[in-house]
């Protein structure tokens, strides 16, 4: 057996009789001098932290640039959600201000489309209840598809409308997915609302309505104002007058459709307990 010397500071191509030698440099070394081996996740070929995805690479009829928007952790949405709630708080007009998302929003949409059917189906059986004890109530599934309908044309339609028109006028300033994220998490005053409103009380359910009016109306004022306002003067104040309808025919709605049953004892007359108020 022989042996060859070898400089450390020099790399051998090849030694005696062909033999070959290879460096290795010692990236992961550490302080003390000893050789961290690769981590797991590398040795599988991927890393564990990779970079937040470009949003807008893609056109926006496609799924992959709206991909991104729906990478958001919940304590980001749930923040964003009190966060409406807060008209005076500090970050009020800064809670989208970081990238407004679809997650959200999307749920927010959905979640009030089923406290809506729930809580007018509690709120009836239960004004039927103490109208007649011992009365059934057959639940109304149409109300779950009314619910939708009118939820996800405000939530989405809206918001796309208003997009369309501001790029119409010259306004582009504002994309598609911040109108999204203003009319998406200004519904989710609604939600709680809407529990509230089981309430047997139609003064309550009207009171009730007019904050929640307030509340997401001022959060889209808010939001959506600084937009409008870079319009020209007639084009803004057009489309101010068609959001604010708008909105308080959402509000109008939710009562009428929603939030419209009392507690009466009158049956003998024929007509029906659960009336409009």
């Amino acid at each position: 057996m022989s042996y060859v010397a070898v400089n450390a500071d020099e790399r051998l191509e090849e030694g005696p009789e062909g033999l070959e030698f290879k460096s290795f440099p010692r990236t992961n070394a550490t302080p003390s001098g000893r050789v961290q081996s690769a981590s797991p996740n590398m040795a599988r070929g991927y890393l564990t932290d990779h970079g937040a995805p470009q949003k807008g690479s893609s056109a926006f009829w496609t799924v992959e640039y709206y991909q991104p928007y729906f990478d958001v952790d919940t304590s980001t949405v749930l923040k964003r959600c009190y966060t409406t709630l807060l008209p005076f708080s500090p970050s009020y007009l800064t809670s989208l201000s970081s990238g407004s998302d679809l997650y959200g929003p999307f749920w927010v949409a959905t979640t009030l489309i089923l406290a809506l059917f729930l809580s007018s189906s509690l709120a009836a059986s239960i004004s039927k209840y103490l109208s007649a004890s011992g009365a059934e109530y057959d639940y109304d599934f149409a109300l779950l598809g009314l619910a939708a309908t009118i939820v996800y044309a405000y939530a989405f339609g809206i918001p796309v409308a208003l997009w369309l028109a501001l790029r119409y006028i010259g306004v582009g300033e504002w994309g598609i997915v911040d109108a999204l994220g203003v009319w998406g998490y200004a519904l989710f005053v609604w939600i709680p609302v809407s529990i509230l409103c089981v309430i047997p009380e139609p003064i309550t359910r009207w009171v009730l309505v007019g904050i929640a009016f307030g509340i997401s109306g001022y959060f889209l004022v808010a939001n959506a104002y600084p937009v409008l306002a870079s319009a020209d003067a007639k084009a803004t104040r057009l489309l101010i007058i068609v959001v604010g309808a708008l909105h308080a025919g959402l509000a109008l709605s939710f009562k009428v459709l929603f939030f419209n049953y009392y507690v009466t004892t009158d049956l003998g007359s024929g007509t029906d307990p659960l009336r409009y108020v």
